[in-house]
């Protein structure tokens, strides 16, 4: 069994095109990404995934780059491709916009699969602090059951609270976080099957594997993360790498 970090990288960003070679600090945002990601101690192999070759050009000189389908209806399929799993083996898709993703974080994941094989996927989430973040379509919600695992992804706020305002004191309201592992054989039935109509209607990929009966665990971690999206997050992230530094 091995356990693969992939980081899906486009040069096709609607609001930010080229960022994955955008300078923050010096270095292009991906190799920030690569070297937080290779500070995981559980993964035996980090790859970046991309279909451009400008991309490819940059990062060969500091990680394994896999060239994959200009074509790919989303960063899974990417993932998936690239990695090119055996059935046992535990795939990590982490996000190729989040300079400062946190190592322990893709460990716990890593960690979580490998306990448990029922577990097809696993996922991380945070506490929703605010009323706005709630009621945000932008913001995925998960609800858990009693073992950790997602019981449904929505954009709108759940659990609903009949009678007065929700409660985010109670613990029952997180915010997904989109970084996830996947159990090989998992994966690679996944990309196959069609979106289902719950997927279509949300437009959240993960409620197809919920709708195929996988089960997901779910991280639970207090970091929101800090992703660039758009050219007015670089200094965001410049002031925290350099606060770090200091």
């Amino acid at each position: 069994m091995r356990i693969i970090g992939v980081i899906p990288s486009r040069w096709g960003s609607t609001r930010f095109p080229g960022k994955s070679l955008y300078p923050i600090c010096g270095k292009p945002l991906v190799q920030w990404v690569v070297e937080s990601v290779k500070r995981a101690r559980l993964l035996d192999e980090v790859i970046v995934a991309t279909d451009d070759e400008r991309i490819a050009a940059a990062v060969q000189g500091f990680a394994k780059v896999a060239m994959t389908r200009p074509d790919h209806p989303s960063g899974t399929d990417r993932v998936a491709e690239a990695a090119n799993p055996q059935d046992e083996d535990i795939v990590i898709n982490i996000q190729g916009d989040e300079p400062l993703i946190n190592p322990d974080l893709i460990d716990a994941l890593a960690a979580r699969m490998k306990a448990d094989p029922g577990w097809a996927m696993a996922t991380a989430a945070c506490p929703i602090r605010n009323t706005r973040d709630l009621e945000a379509r932008t913001v995925v919600k998960v609800v858990l059951d009693k073992d950790g695992g997602a019981l449904y992804f929505s954009r709108l706020p759940i659990p609903c609270r009949r009678d007065g305002d929700p409660d985010l004191a109670s613990g029952l309201y997180l915010r997904h976080l989109g970084i996830y592992a996947y159990r090989g054989a998992f994966l690679k039935r996944l990309v196959k099957e069609k979106p289902c109509a719950l997927e279509t209607t949300e437009c959240l990929e993960q409620l197809r594997a919920l709708y195929l009966g996988g089960r997901i665990a779910v991280i639970q971690t207090e970091e929101l993360g800090v992703g660039v999206d758009t050219p007015e997050d670089v200094a965001v992230v410049e002031a925290i790498i350099r606060k770090q530094t200091l």
